[in-house]
């Protein structure tokens, strides 16, 4: 066991990318993502900002240089600043890039302290721009919150990035306007497919939209070529020449893009999923709370590469049918 060589997993595939919770815990309850009535976790099962710094570091000395902060909603943690400033003294040290995934709502009051600490974006979650709708779907009507969030954060000086899953009857008309909105703002849009996570009220038959199919009606719209822009995510970009944005898509359903994984997540239990979409798993928590932690964490992390699959069986093909996995998005951690 080595706690400095570089994790590869038996596929070959480079891991340098951590997405790390630090709670489960949302100010919304958006309907494809989670129940009304949500179960977090007992506080006393989550990591400590110092738990989760420690592990932040071991990751960078096993060369992760991207790492994003992922909820649940991060911001809405306690203090969660002092962990993103001390993460963010390492950018330079290691570690290339800090980020972070918010619903945007506590975003006015944290975007001028997350550009100090030297975060330079950001990825905002958004399905709508309809207050109506927004509020039917976020089961809260916070839209002017979240909007106040996208202005604060472009005043700080953050690229922001905003994210939509799309959803069939819900927003699919909503589309054009919607990346028409973002990038007269000056922002570039991800397009996500829905993701059958977690037991939810409706069905996600009924919602799942195929970006497939977005993309060529986009295309009838548009004239969309094809970017070479990464950022270390499974999005593949695309310019538009009408509006001048870029827009991304995220198909884990309809174009598999695991065979250039590069990400691992940690919920906020010190639980590490090497796939999004796998009940595989190792025990961080308990290995850094063991007599030897050092030697147990790098165990943990080689054993995490041995059991990464070479991708996740995610399908939404059938009314009725059962989630990939039980566990909520907002568990793993977007």
């Amino acid at each position: 066991m080595d706690g400095t060589a570089p994790l590869v997993d038996g596929h070959c595939r480079t891991i340098d990318y951590l997405r790390l919770s630090v709670t489960d815990r949302c100010d919304l309850r958006c309907t494809y993502c989670m129940p009304e009535r949500m179960q977090f976790l007992p506080r006393r099962d989550i990591l400590s900002l110092e738990e989760l710094h420690r592990l932040a570091l071991g990751f960078i000395a096993r060369g992760v240089r991207r790492i994003r902060l992922t909820g649940g909603e991060p911001l809405v943690r306690r203090d969660i600043m002092d962990l993103v400033r001390a993460l963010g003294r390492r950018i330079g040290d290691g570690l290339e890039e800090l980020t972070l995934t918010t619903n945007g709502l506590q975003l006015a009051g944290h975007a001028d302290a997350l550009a100090a600490a030297g975060v330079r974006r950001v990825n905002i979650s958004l399905d709508t721009i309809d207050p109506q709708t927004f509020a039917q779907l976020a089961r809260r009507d916070r839209l002017h919150d979240v909007l106040a969030g996208i202005e604060a954060a472009r005043a700080a000086g953050l690229a922001v990035k905003i994210n939509t899953v799309a959803l069939r009857g819900v927003n699919d008309d909503e589309i054009p306007a919607l990346v028409e909105w973002a990038h007269g703002q000056g922002h570039a849009i991800t397009l996500i497919e829905l993701m059958p996570l977690g037991e939810v009220k409706e069905d996600r038959f009924d919602r799942y939209l195929s970006l497939s199919q977005v993309r060529s009606a986009l295309e009838r719209r548009w004239t969309l070529t094809p970017s070479s822009h990464r950022t270390g995510g499974p999005a593949r970009y695309a310019d538009i020449a009408e509006t001048g944005g870029r827009i991304g898509f995220i198909t884990p359903l309809s174009a598999n893009f695991c065979d250039g994984c590069n990400r691992i997540r940690v919920t906020a239990t010190g639980q590490l999923y090497p796939c999004l979409g796998g009940a595989e798993r190792v025990d961080l928590r308990a290995a850094m709370r063991s007599d030897d932690s050092e030697a147990a964490i790098a165990q943990a992390l080689d054993t995490a590469m041995r059991i990464k699959p070479a991708r996740h069986d995610f399908r939404i093909d059938a009314p009725g049918a059962a989630p990939a996995q039980p566990r909520h998005m907002s568990v793993t951690g977007g």
